[in-house]
């Protein structure tokens, strides 16, 4: 079984504030989301004896820091269905990497996305598309729209909020620099120099009108994007690549045009 898993990007992102859930408090943002259909990772489930839950592919992380992992554990947690637990006694996760990793792309989410999606496939699972997009929830802001599999959607609240957006695909060409921005760093350094400015409503007009609209009514990253200055604090050398037509993905470092 194998399926491919597909990076995003951020045509604009707009936070509208922060709220505290389960004593741990949350950005919100109001943001259109689209697929990158020619740049994905693939997830294969290999039959294999295994003693333990086993992911191949992903270097330099430890499984139990690794979000497919995490879906796992979320799966069994809200689930409970022992033959998810039978099924990879029997099977291991191999994971083909083409997304970079810190690039704003949501490579990570997309692969806790597609594994929950072929799971449910795999084992039967009888919970909805809905029910699973709140499992993903847990793992990180950006599964659910990854979860619903739409090519364009608003999302908003947490990230949890997803509406599907239908317009035309856009060919994009990105440039990821070599460097890997640290969403956390990124979203510390936009609340201690930005949050207090941050408008509840910002990106409301946004989500009314076509992708191919808004990138060519606005020229500059910082203008769709509030968390591109952010980084750009952190990581002066993304300035390098903010050339004119380019605009920023997510927390970075990738930047994206119209082709």
């Amino acid at each position: 079984m194998q399926a491919k898993s597909y990076a995003k990007v951020n045509v604009f992102l707009k936070i509208t504030g922060t709220k505290e859930f389960n004593n741990t408090r949350y950005h919100t943002l109001n943001s259109r989301f689209i697929l990158v259909e020619n740049l994905y990772d693939t997830i294969g489930f290999v039959p294999a004896k295994c003693d333990s839950f086993t992911v191949e592919g992903i270097d330099g992380v430890d499984t139990k820091d690794n979000i497919i992992y995490k879906a796992y554990k979320a799966l069994n947690s809200h689930i409970g269905d022992l033959d998810i637990l039978e099924y990879f006694y029997n099977h291991k996760v191999v994971v083909k990497k083409n997304i970079p990793m810190g690039a704003g792309l949501g490579g990570g989410s997309a692969n806790a996305a597609t594994f929950i999606n072929m799971v449910k496939s795999a084992c039967s699972l009888q919970a909805t598309t809905e029910e699973l997009a709140k499992i993903g929830a847990t793992l990180g802001a950006d599964v659910p729209f990854f979860i619903y599999g739409y090519k364009s959607a608003n999302v908003s609240g947490f990230g949890e909020v997803i509406e599907e957006f239908k317009e035309d695909p856009l060919t994009l060409e990105i440039e990821t620099p070599p460097i890997a921005c640290h969403t956390g760093r990124v979203y510390g350094s936009y609340d201690n120099r930005y949050l207090e400015k941050c408008d509840p409503n910002s990106g409301v007009t946004l989500m009314l009108q076509k992708s191919s609209d808004i990138l060519k009514h606005f020229t500059q990253p910082e203008e769709l994007n509030d968390l591109y200055l952010p980084a750009l604090d952190i990581y002066p050398d993304l300035k390098g690549y903010a050339r004119e037509g380019n605009y920023f993905s997510g927390s970075g470092s990738s930047f994206f045009r119209v082709v």
